[in-house]
């Protein structure tokens, strides 16, 4: 079927917006053109905005169901496609009568879809999460094979590195950066340890002659500031940038740095998709569904018994973080530079 207006239900979280990219680049490789409008929470709002097979970019709050239904009513959208699974995400597009709406038939959704596709099982695809975006396109008649996707890289990114090193000048930074990001959205057991990370990034900082950046959420900013006062208690210039930073920026500086490290998370996927060398510690997570998608990023992780769990609190002693040593992801990142 061909659309001349689409509305596309961004994902929630940074990663996952990262990871369904190739399926909105495929989506406007199939309809060059039609007018592709990102429907997107403001936490990956900018991200979209920087990808140009986006034509717009609507921004929709949680919780904010009936108002965003009636904004998007009358714009003469003819088909929605629904890249969350939630039953709130096929509901808006449902009292915005949009005529054509695809998605997964999960959440109890199906009754508000025209076209309520059953999600992979496994073995059904590659394993890994973008593929779930694009098979979904696939199911749906709108591409006839999944595309290739050996890389997810953002576009602009020379842009937003000279972006980038500019605010860092203006922050009176004038060496490479090393960007940290320590924490893991929704997830204790996800993140690697905060003496950890200090180490590592002293370690990299002496070696490069670099500073050291911390980047996160206002929630984060404490666990930030534990690792910037013990580098700062080594000698090290740093900057504890954790809630200070629009995602806008935060793609900006990240794509300024020199290396960064970070646990398995969705700054991991946006350091990854801008080009720069990325250094993930996984440990209660799956490297084949949620590993970078990056020929420069490398995974550090220790093989365990139980380990990968998905639990979001480790019940025992935490063995695959705290067995991975500062040396062995300092060298690792090292490498990766050469």
């Amino acid at each position: 079927m061909e659309y001349k207006k689409i509305l596309v239900r961004a994902a929630n979280w940074l990663g996952d917006a990262v990871l369904s990219l190739p399926a909105l680049r495929a989506l406007r490789a199939r309809y060059p053109q039609a007018h592709l409008a990102v429907l997107a929470r403001p936490g990956v709002a900018d991200l979209h905005r920087r990808e140009s097979c986006c034509d717009e970019v609507i921004a929709c709050e949680k919780r904010r169901t009936w108002r965003t239904a009636r904004a998007l009513r009358g714009q003469g959208f003819d088909c929605a496609i629904l890249l969350p699974n939630s039953f709130e995400a096929a509901l808006t597009v449902w009292l915005a009568r949009i005529p054509q709406r695809i998605g997964y038939d999960r959440d109890r959704r199906g009754w508000l879809l025209t076209a309520a596709l059953p999600p992979p099982r496994a073995g059904e695809i590659p394993p890994h999460e973008r593929y779930y975006y694009l098979e979904l396109l696939r199911r749906a008649g709108i591409v006839g094979e999944l595309p290739e996707a050996d890389a997810i890289l953002l576009e602009r990114r020379e842009e937003a590195r000279r972006a980038g090193e500019e605010l860092f000048r203006q922050m009176g930074v004038e060496r490479p950066v090393i960007g940290i990001s320590p924490g893991a959205q929704n997830s204790r057991a996800k993140r690697w340890m905060p003496e950890a990370f200090a180490e590592a990034a002293a370690q990299l900082a002496s070696r490069l002659g670099a500073a050291v950046a911390l980047f996160g959420s206002e929630a984060e900013r404490d666990l930030a500031q534990v690792i910037a006062e013990q580098v700062r208690r080594a000698g090290l210039p740093i900057l504890n940038l954790a809630g200070e930073t629009s995602l806008e920026r935060f793609l900006e500086l990240a794509a300024a740095c020199r290396v960064f490290v970070t646990n398995d998370s969705g700054a991991m996927h946006a350091a990854a998709a801008a080009g720069v060398p990325t250094v993930a510690v996984f440990g209660p997570t799956i490297v084949e569904a949620t590993g970078p998608v990056s020929p420069r990023a490398r995974v550090v992780r220790e093989p365990v018994e139980c380990s990968p769990c998905m639990l979001r609190d480790c019940p025992i002693d935490h063995r695959c973080m705290r067995r991975i040593a500062p040396e062995r992801v300092a060298q690792t990142a090292l490498e990766l530079l050469k």
